[in-house]
């Protein structure tokens, strides 16, 4: 048995996993918010809890994280904890439960869940993109999942797509996540909206600040035309980035993660049609299809604890 965490910006959500088949036999939350040492207190006491529900021993424990994540077990930055600079959590925690410990970041973890227990089974070279709020992808080469020489690998939602672009809150300019996130969706609605292109976003909204990507995907619903305008120009933006992808990795297929999921095939359908307009050689290449991920909010933390065994223990 092994125990997966998933570290967000707000909660932890942790699962109790038999390593061999990937089942969830528990489930357990906790706020994220707090120092260092507040995070791992609750680790610690979110793995007690979960061992309560083992007739098994626990062998091991992963940890999914957004941002830089290093093959040690160091946070050195993530967006959604920014107390967590250069912090050995792993190191920390392996210390504290006296149980090997493997820290991944979030993308590359769920990647690694989808490849062994979702969309990916069976599928020897993929990229897993999360569309959320921002964009992380993992990457599944020749059936191994891919961390770089650091641990960074997969941050292609911070490669540059247009250099001239605007600049993003990581103060790059024209990054793939600026035009293809989530937030990048909401802000195509209101751009649109201003132009007076949106009218059932200022309807449901209230006022054009008001409009997200929810917005745009309840237009979607009803087959609003200016809803179909407006998303159609995101999944060109987000067939950029994914064309990159494959052109470098020669991807098998492409599987679409994080919230954005919930759009469903429309946004599949979107980002396939953009696709032969930015890849070099199309009509010689096999068809390189666009999946959704079937593992929604428990992909990082399956991925996570699945990786512990997997990699082996990195946080020394």
């Amino acid at each position: 048995m092994i125990i997966g965490f998933d570290i967000g910006g707000t909660n932890i959500r942790a699962l109790l996993i038999d390593s061999n088949s990937g089942e969830i036999f528990s489930r357990a939350q906790s706020p994220s918010a707090g120092n260092e040492e507040q995070l791992l207190e609750n680790l610690v006491e979110l793995t007690e809890e979960l061992k309560t529900y083992s007739t098994e021993e626990v062998t091991g424990i992963g940890l999914a994280v957004a941002g830089l994540i290093g093959r040690d077990g160091v946070v050195h930055y993530s967006p959604n904890l920014p107390d967590l600079v250069e912090f050995p959590i792993g190191a920390r925690l392996q210390n504290l439960t006296d149980l090997p410990v493997f820290v991944g970041n979030d993308a590359t973890a769920g990647a690694w869940a989808e490849a062994q227990l979702g969309a990916g089974r069976g599928v020897d070279n993929f990229a897993f993109v999360a569309l959320g709020t921002g964009i992380g992808t993992g990457l599944v080469i020749n059936k191994n999942i891919v961390l770089g020489a650091h641990g960074f690998a997969g941050e292609a939602g911070h490669a540059t797509t247009k250099s001239d672009g605007p600049t993003h809150i990581t103060g790059l300019s024209g990054s793939w996540e600026y035009f293809a996130s989530g937030n990048a969706l909401g802000r195509l609605g209101r751009q649109a909206a201003e132009k007076g292109r949106f009218a059932l976003g200022l309807e449901l909204a209230g006022s054009k600040e008001q409009i997200t990507g929810l917005h745009i995907s309840e237009g979607l619903s009803s087959e609003d035309e200016q809803s179909l305008v407006i998303f159609d120009e995101f999944c060109r933006q987000v067939a950029i980035g994914v064309s990159n992808l494959i052109t470098i990795l020669d991807a098998e297929q492409i599987i679409i993660g994080g919230g954005l999921v919930q759009i469903g095939d429309p946004l599949t359908s979107g980002v396939e049609k953009w696709l032969p307009e930015f890849m070099f050689g199309w009509e010689y290449r096999p068809e390189v299809p666009i999946r959704l991920a079937e593992l929604g909010i428990d992909a990082g933390s399956l991925g996570a604890g699945l990786l512990v065994h997997e990699i082996g223990e990195l946080s020394k």
